[in-house]
């Protein structure tokens, strides 16, 4: 308004956005806030105009919103160095008014990111194609490419789409198998509707159910035994690894998992209680190596207290 009607008073801009004066002249305080010149001027020809020369942008941003945008961008799983994003943070900046543009434009050349190597990031198009579905409530025909290399098609509800940890998650249910399944957008290969639509749970968590629903489904089976109470052993198990349940005086983790070394060298040592792998075979294979390694790192050395006396 102030850009094509150069000397609108405050009652004029509050007549025609519906409110009073006083909340007009609000508005324009919070527009000189976020670093838009409007200069006002008194007397019977008198009101709010645009500074000389001033381009207003598409979208305007506080300097704390500024700030956080280039915080978020840096913070993504490959930082503000990423050609996309990148791309698109340098226009947000050049359009920015100088004084909110100028610390954004700072901030994005002097701080570094180290990127998350086992981040992931899915194409734009399959994420755009799978958002719609979802809100569109339309079943889906994805092409899909498992971790082991092996590709298949599947006629999938898409419920949700969920990041975690640096992953895209299509939290769905699959037709082909009957059952919930959560597929790494990054490995969906195609998208493509089938007209046929159809309705989420109730209530439908999606997270909570993605984070139940991880440790399901995949190639290798596994049990693990533990002698320690189910209470005591609960907080250190991520859902991912398995449905943890009461066994004897001790509980029993079962799951699944696509990647029996990671479990065995990244999950399962976290633990701080005693533990037996009972099964897969994948994973007690998994263990064995593990703890070979370690063993003969040790071997021959010395220790602690044979070195100190």
């Amino acid at each position: 308004m102030l850009q094509n009607r150069p000397g609108t008073t405050a009652e004029q801009l509050g007549a025609r956005l519906g409110v009073t004066g006083r909340a007009a002249r609000r508005y324009v305080g919070i527009l000189r806030e976020a670093g838009i010149p409007v200069e006002s001027t008194r007397g019977p020809h008198g009101g709010y105009r645009l500074g000389r020369g001033t381009r207003l942008p598409p979208v305007v941003f506080t300097e704390a919103e500024a700030l956080g945008l280039v915080m978020a961008a840096l913070d993504g799983p490959r930082g503000a160095a990423d050609g996309l994003v990148s791309e698109a943070l340098g226009k947000v900046i050049r359009v920015l008014p100088e004084r909110v543009g100028r610390q954004a434009a700072e901030l994005r050349e002097h701080a570094a990111a180290a990127p998350d190597r086992s981040a992931s990031r899915p194409a734009p198009a399959i994420v755009g194609a799978l958002v719609a579905a979802v809100a569109a409530r339309c079943r889906v025909r994805v092409g899909y490419r498992g971790g082991s290399g092996d590709a298949w098609e599947a006629e999938v509800d898409p419920w949700a789409v969920v990041v975690r940890h640096g992953h895209w998650y299509l939290l769905c249910h699959s037709h082909r198998a009957d059952a919930i399944r959560t597929y790494r957008v990054d490995r969906v290969l195609a998208v493509e509707r089938t007209g046929q639509g159809f309705e989420p749970p109730a209530d439908l968590d999606p997270v909570a159910v993605l984070e139940r629903n991880l440790g399901t489904g995949w190639q290798f089976g596994t049990r693990v035994v533990f002698d320690a109470p189910l209470a005591e052993v609960a907080p250190w198990i991520r859902p991912p690894m398995g449905r943890l349940e009461p066994h004897g005086d001790g509980c029993v983790l079962v799951g699944s998992t696509g990647n029996p070394a990671m479990y065995a060298q990244e999950w399962l040592p976290t633990i701080p209680f005693g533990f037996r792998v009972e099964g897969g075979p994948q994973l007690r294979a998994a263990v064995a190596e593990l703890a070979a390694r370690l063993t003969a790192a040790v071997a021959g050395r010395p220790s602690p207290d044979e070195a100190s006396g």
